[in-house]
């Protein structure tokens, strides 16, 4: 928790420039971070609405359209992918922070869960507006929608931590990581109900850190239902013991990244 208390400030500096280095030298600039999600959902929309939005009764029923179902998933996604992607390069691509010996390399994890936190914040004004004109309504339990969050914003720390020292000794991560990525969106409730899964592969998508999160995501953005506590609960009990074992195991390695940089 330094990251929050004694390095405040270099943390939020360090996660500012890394949103505005992403869009730096883009014509609409900040504007990329309302623009593409909304391509996204257009382009997922089209590729599977006709075959999978058939399998959700709240689309036959009238309840919600297929692309604001998706799009309430893909906020969880790209929150989650984003942290996946970047995190095995969080310290090869900052070589000078290792060399110095006074900088706090472990809290690096920190900005870049704070960036993907930015982008899924832009992503939930787009849902917001797109839900208020193709629905025309919102749910009073999208107020809960962070607590749903947060349980995978520990996750993702676990990860960063994790990835980030191995992307130090095994470069080829960062090839498996996009994959994985994709991975974890097909075999999650993103793009059909669990109940539409046949039952010899449910466990697959149950098992999906995913899958879970989305759920309940939907549950307050969509269905007007309470989060699911206890759940939430379990969840982020394990995500935590998992990011003490992560900022642990990113302090044992750390010793030898000066010489493999």
């Amino acid at each position: 928790m330094s990251a929050l208390t004694e390095h405040r400030s270099l943390t939020l500096e360090l996660a500012k420039r890394d949103v505005l280095g992403r869009y730096r030298g883009a014509s609409f600039g900040l504007l990329w971070s309302l623009i593409s999600p909304f391509l996204m959902l257009m382009i997922y929309t089209f590729a599977f609405g006709t075959v999978m939005g058939n399998r959700w009764p709240q689309v036959e029923q009238g309840g919600a359209s297929f692309s604001i179902i998706l799009f309430a998933a893909l906020i969880v996604h790209g929150f989650f992918s984003e942290v996946l992607n970047k995190a095995p390069t969080l310290v090869t691509a900052n070589p000078n922070f290792v060399k110095r010996v006074v900088f706090p390399i472990d809290i690096l994890p920190w900005p870049l869960v704070m960036s993907a936190l930015f982008h899924a914040g832009t992503t939930l004004l787009v849902f917001l507006a797109l839900r208020l004109v193709m629905d025309g309504q919102l749910a009073w339990t999208t107020v809960f929608f962070p607590l749903v969050m947060l349980p995978l914003l520990v996750l993702c720390l676990a990860i960063a931590w994790f990835l980030a020292a191995l992307g130090v000794y095994l470069r080829d991560i960062t090839q498996v990581t996009p994959l994985l990525s994709l991975a974890l969106l097909f075999l999650s409730t993103a793009m059909m109900p669990l109940e539409s899964v046949p039952e010899s592969y449910r466990w697959v998508f149950e098992y999906n850190p995913l899958s879970f999160i989305i759920d309940q995501a939907r549950a307050v953005l969509l269905w007007q239902q309470l989060p699911d506590a206890w759940g939430l609960l379990r969840y982020l009990a394990v995500a935590t013991g998992l990011a003490y074992l992560g900022r642990y195991f990113f302090a044992k390695a750390r010793s030898g990244f000066a010489d493999v940089l």
